[in-house]
């Protein structure tokens, strides 16, 4: 089960804020037990880069195999 402060990774493009499948997000809000999350996007140095309301199946819990990866944002 997802909570608040857990970091999830993004199952889908959001082409809007341009977030890719794969980038990593903290949650900081959980709408209606669970079926929403409002997760924030940083870069590595802590800037915001987006706050989205993402649908449970838009992200998924952190496992212990994932591997992390920079990639430099693109602007939109």
């Amino acid at each position: 089960m997802i909570k608040e402060h857990d970091c999830v990774v993004l199952t889908k493009n959001v082409s809007t804020e341009g977030l890719e499948t794969g980038d990593v997000g903290t949650v900081v809000h959980i709408h209606k037990d669970g079926t929403a999350y409002e997760v924030e996007f940083m870069t590595l140095t802590g800037q915001t880069v987006a706050v989205v309301t993402l649908l449970a199946g838009d992200v998924r819990p952190l496992s212990r195999r994932d591997l992390a990866h920079a990639r430099e944002l693109q602007t939109v």
